[in-house]
């Protein structure tokens, strides 16, 4: 049976786009648009290749997959700022680039102690917040009092508790030919019972797999109300944060060791 014409167009089109496809690095084909391209990787008894990823929130359980890996040389990216560091197990190089689709990903959490500090520093904050938040971190904290020196946790709660505010006022007027002024000053300080808390330092872990250390709080109590706001202010907040991300990447290191090379910043594949 003779092919109608428009079905041996077609053919010859075909034909021609296969023949004359231009020069590319990537490799390129013609097909029809009905023809679809089926994996068959799932019906094999094994996979081609080896690819997946991990993600996880433990340093030592990441250092470990990295290691026991034990293919070509991995590449990792950390982003201090976000904590986090991404391995790629087959990225390759220019000469030649891999899938990059095995990795591992890390994203450390903070700890239950550094979210507290995080959460309370520059918050405003009442006397039954303050102290119910040292009651719950007692086991953590070391309370400094004004003028050097420490003192005891429930010394320190009950001074928070005990904050009383006290207003002092004077005026002064005087009266003459041309006119009259009156000013008046209004003095207002906070006092407690006992010696006042000037800081309060927090000793914790800040990430699991991080060194432990110390936080510095400093109390300021505001009297523009007619109740005392306290606000604890975290000393040396940037710089402690740049220490952490800093300790973050040094031991990263030296946990995975030589089986990735390690880059700080972020690489999108």
């Amino acid at each position: 049976m003779p092919l109608a014409k428009d079905a041996l167009e077609h053919i010859l089109a075909q034909a021609h786009a296969a023949t004359t496809l231009p020069a590319t690095l990537v490799p390129v084909t013609a097909l029809p648009e009905d023809v679809k391209i089926h994996n068959l990787e799932i019906f094999q008894a094994l996979r081609s290749r080896f690819r997946g990823t991990l993600n996880t929130n433990s340093l030592r359980d990441f250092a470990n997959y990295t290691i026991s890996r034990n293919g070509a040389e991995a590449q990792g990216f950390i982003n201090q700022d976000d904590m986090s560091c991404k391995v790629f197990f087959n990225l390759g190089d220019e000469i030649t680039p891999g899938h990059a689709d095995d990795v591992a990903i890390l994203k450390l959490k903070p700890t239950a102690a550094y979210k507290a500090l995080q959460e309370i520093a520059g918050k405003k904050l009442s006397q039954r917040d303050l102290a119910e938040w040292i009651e719950d971190w007692h086991l953590s904290l070391v309370a400094g009092k004004e003028g050097g020196g420490t003192m005891t946790i429930s010394a320190a709660i009950a001074s928070v508790r005990n904050i009383t505010i006290e207003a002092r006022s004077s005026a002064t007027s005087s009266e003459h030919n041309f006119g009259a002024s009156r000013s008046a000053m209004d003095s207002i300080e906070a006092a407690s019972a006992e010696s006042r808390i000037e800081a309060l330092f927090f000793e914790l872990i800040p990430y699991e797999g991080l060194g432990t250390r110390v936080f510095t709080l400093k109390l300021s109590i505001l009297t523009g109300d007619d109740k005392p706001t306290l606000k604890l202010r975290w000393a040396g907040e940037e710089q402690q944060v740049e220490e952490i991300a800093q300790e973050f990447k040094t031991t990263l290191a030296k946990e995975v060791g030589g089986s990735a090379t390690l880059t700080l910043g972020t690489f999108n594949a």
